[in-house]
């Protein structure tokens, strides 16, 4: 099936192969380098599920625990495969995905096997299991001793009270301990099947062979994917503030807005536009409240926004240095009322969503972005370029009653890390 955006001059060419992959060309004639990444929905929150009639309740952190053993075959690593093609080759666990990637210049078909092989192919034992505790590990250690991330799971924390999303991604040194081999070759079969997969090569290939090879180097044996568990739902923020004392020269915050999860049949990409559009309304680089944050130093150039959504959940999320989070916290509360109850004004909603459909649009022309869009709009049933349909149907009164959602009661939190 192919699909076409006419105005963005853009083209998709997608399959649903016989065991349920999903593979989609973005074409991009004249670039010099290919990008593939095969992705699986399954990401740090999916701890709970019930698979073939089991119930499983399995250790924080196996997600990506199972992207690190992933690259390790019987006869030898991928990593050394890639080297030898001149490859570059990584991958990364979300809240909401584990994906594999590569780019290269030449022999796309040669590490496009070396792919599809590895991820399809899981080879797990008690010692190379044992080993990459150590190293994931230290890994998690790393990451303790970050103030920008401690300030993020903080902030998770404040939101959600039952929720795994409110779990460290890698997990903790006590819960990767308990996974073992068996653990892994359970997750793999249960979410690493191709119904729950997508490939995506953003570049220039042979769609054909492209779909020959993933239907060779896949399995043929397609589990349907289970129930999914994420805990009891609450309107309301588990905590109203959350703070942790590290070694930093100045505080540091991040603010977040509990939003209402996806309602059923509701598109999640024009969701996602209207949540960034609104958190960069109320306090993006280029809105009222930020130059009035900063004027007052009670924020900084490292100031950010972003808007998430996760399964049964979405947040807003805004942050940076700040010498009292306090104040800064009741500035962007007190504007999100006033927006809430006043609305948007006409103007400053045309000037960002100019602005923001720039920036999507962008993303268009690099291939590592697009395709790792591509990949989260898939398992949603859309395409990334359908933003710019979507964008047409966005009011400011709909953005308002984003607004009015976040400025209700117990519905924000504040995460702080203060100096030692």
């Amino acid at each position: 099936m192919s699909k076409v955006w006419t105005a963005l001059r853009e083209r998709a060419e997608e399959r649903t192969l016989d065991n349920g992959l999903r593979v989609c060309y973005l074409p991009k004639e004249g670039f010099g380098k290919t990008f593939a990444i095969l992705a699986t929905n399954f990401g740090s929150v999916d701890t709970s599920f019930t698979f073939e009639g089991t119930r499983y309740a399995t250790p924080a952190g196996v997600a990506h625990f199972l992207e690190h053993k992933m690259f390790e075959d019987e006869d030898g690593n991928a990593l050394q495969k890639f080297a030898r093609t001149g490859a570059s080759p990584n991958a990364f666990t979300s809240h909401t995905m584990t994906a594999y990637h590569f780019s290269c210049t030449e022999r796309f078909e040669e590490n496009l096997e070396i792919l599809l092989k590895f991820v399809f192919t899981p080879y797990f034992t008690e010692e190379n299991v044992a080993k990459e505790r150590g190293i994931i590990g230290q890994e998690i250690g790393m990451m303790d001793d970050t103030p920008g991330w401690q300030l993020f799971c903080g902030a998770l924390e404040g939101m959600y009270r039952n929720h795994p999303v409110r779990v460290p991604i890698a997990g903790s040194v006590e819960s990767i301990a308990r996974i073992t081999p068996d653990v892994l070759y359970t997750c793999h079969r249960a979410f690493y099947s191709p119904k729950n997969m997508a490939l995506i090569v953003c570049g220039t290939a042979d769609f054909d062979e492209v779909c020959r090879m993933a239907a060779q180097y896949s399995p043929t044996d397609a589990p349907a994917i289970g129930e999914r568990h994420y805990g009891a739902r609450r309107d309301a923020v588990s905590e109203l503030t959350v703070t942790r004392r590290m070694p930093v020269s100045r505080p540091q915050f991040m603010l977040g807005f509990k939003d209402v999860p996806l309602e059923a049949g509701e598109s999640r990409l024009r969701r996602k536009l209207l949540g960034e559009l609104a958190v960069r309304i109320l306090c993006g680089d280029t809105a009222p409240l930020y130059a009035e944050l900063y004027e007052k130093r009670l924020i900084g150039r490292d100031f950010d926004t972003d808007y998430t959504l996760i399964p049964e959940g979405a947040m807003a999320l805004l942050g940076g240095e700040s010498r009292n989070p306090e104040a800064a916290r009741a500035a962007i509360e007190g504007e999100t009322a006033r927006l809430a109850h006043e609305g948007v004004e006409k103007a400053l909603f045309d000037r960002m969503k100019k602005a923001m459909y720039g920036l999507y649009l962008r993303v268009l022309d690099v291939p590592e972005a697009y395709a790792r869009q591509e990949a989260t709009c898939l398992f949603a049933g859309e395409h990334y370029a359908d933003f710019a349909a979507l964008f047409d149907t966005i009011a400011p009164q709909d953005v308002q009653a984003v607004f009015a959602r976040w400025a209700q009661r117990d519905r924000s939190s504040m995460s702080v890390v203060l100096p030692q």
